[in-house]
């Protein structure tokens, strides 16, 4: 018999975190999650989320063991934005056992349903500002930093429970060895071209990084919203996500296009913590991880891009174009041997076309379910 407990303690919430480190103890590929930022954003008194929408992690259990967990999620402020009426699950894992799967599927789903959803979309790991998608292409390799990691199975777990696609995410992969350098060869001469027309591109200014922030999240908030899925991020989300990101941002991968005093696109590349997030057990920092994940930030061999955006009536100017191009002009003598770019909307042609220009392969598929409740 299953049962389903809601997660309400401290416990409780540290054993929801913990489950996964315990289903994929074999699997080379799995990157633990760090503890704190795993208990920050389930946490209602820490997350700037909660002030404005809700969330409940349930945990499964059978013959007093955890074979599951899902958190079932209603976004007010995505409603709001999209004029929908939906609900979300995410951080879901389970045992390969359709029975397990199929009762915790039921449960968020009635869950949103109570709170008058008629749809339900997933995983989301809270909101499109963190990690999303259920791995279906991509298996053997570890994934980047702040991108999800699943079994197999789980494809075959959310069919079986009525699910079907809602859309595919893609990840590009931009190998050093082979990556198409005529962007960073023709930069000089596309940067000219943009300077003729009174845009510039600059490094991040970490020294004024409060109000770098401020005019990045402006961008942030207008060139994605006509994605699927987008929510504006209330100040206090952006701000929690910036405060994240300090520690980790390096200027040379955080590239902004500025006409005159405004920020009118930006890049975000951050390295790929993964690889020493990969060798922490649990996603403890104390006692040790701390330490390997402050000595091994200088060995970290590849990064990934995780924001290109730029305002809509300065599109198909070549923009994009400079601002991977400048990337990849300051990754090639630093030591890093590889980027990702992730994730891109499977019909964002434009831009996965971008991509593909400088030879970077589409490596990994990430995919949205739906299902009416």
């Amino acid at each position: 018999m299953i049962t389903i407990v809601p997660v309400e303690t401290k416990k409780q919430l540290a054993a929801f975190i913990d489950f996964p480190h315990y289903l994929y103890a074999n699997d080379p590929n799995y990157v633990p999650e760090l503890f704190l930022g795993q208990e920050d954003l389930l946490s209602p008194k820490k997350h700037p989320f909660y002030k404005h929408s809700i969330a409940q992690p349930f945990l499964a259990y059978r013959n007093g063991e955890i074979v599951g967990r899902i958190a079932a999620i209603y976004n007010r402020n995505h409603n709001a934005f999209n004029n929908v009426n939906e609900g979300q699950f995410g951080f879901f894992d389970s045992i390969n056992d359709q029975e397990v799967a199929d009762t915790l599927f039921k449960t968020a789903e009635d869950w949103v349903k109570d709170k008058g959803a008629n749809l339900i979309v997933g995983p989301i790991n809270l909101t499109t500002n963190d990690t999303i998608g259920l791995l279906v292409e991509g298996f053997d390799r570890p994934p980047m930093a702040m991108m999800p990691y699943n079994s197999p199975y789980y494809m075959d777990l959310l069919t079986n429970a009525g699910y079907a696609k809602k859309v595919d995410l893609r990840a590009y992969l931009v190998n050093k060895a082979n990556a198409n350098h005529r962007s960073v060869l023709l930069l000089d001469k596309l940067e000219a071209r943009l300077e003729r027309s009174g845009i510039k591109l600059r490094h991040i200014n970490l020294k004024d990084f409060k109000n770098e922030a401020e005019r990045i999240k402006k961008v942030y908030n207008k060139a994605w919203d006509k994605n699927l899925g987008f929510v504006p991020m209330t100040d206090d989300e952006f701000n929690h996500v910036a405060k994240d990101l300090k520690m980790i941002v390096d200027p040379r991968y955080c590239v902004l296009a500025v006409k005159g005093d405004e920020v009118i696109g930006f890049a975000l590349g951050i390295p790929n913590v993964n690889e020493i997030q990969i060798n922490i057990k649990k996603g403890r920092l104390f006692p040790t991880g701390i330490f390997k994940l402050l000595f091994g930030k200088k060995k970290i061999k590849s990064l990934r891009v995780l924001m290109l955006g730029v305002l809509e009536n300065y599109r198909k100017l070549g923009i994009e174009a400079c601002l991977y191009g400048r990337i990849i002009k300051e990754a090639l003598p630093s030591g890093i041997v590889e980027a990702e770019c992730s994730w891109m909307l499977d019909h964002n042609y434009m831009m996965n076309h971008a991509i593909e220009q400088i030879n970077a392969d589409f490596y990994k598929r990430y995919r949205l379910y739906e299902k009416a409740v």
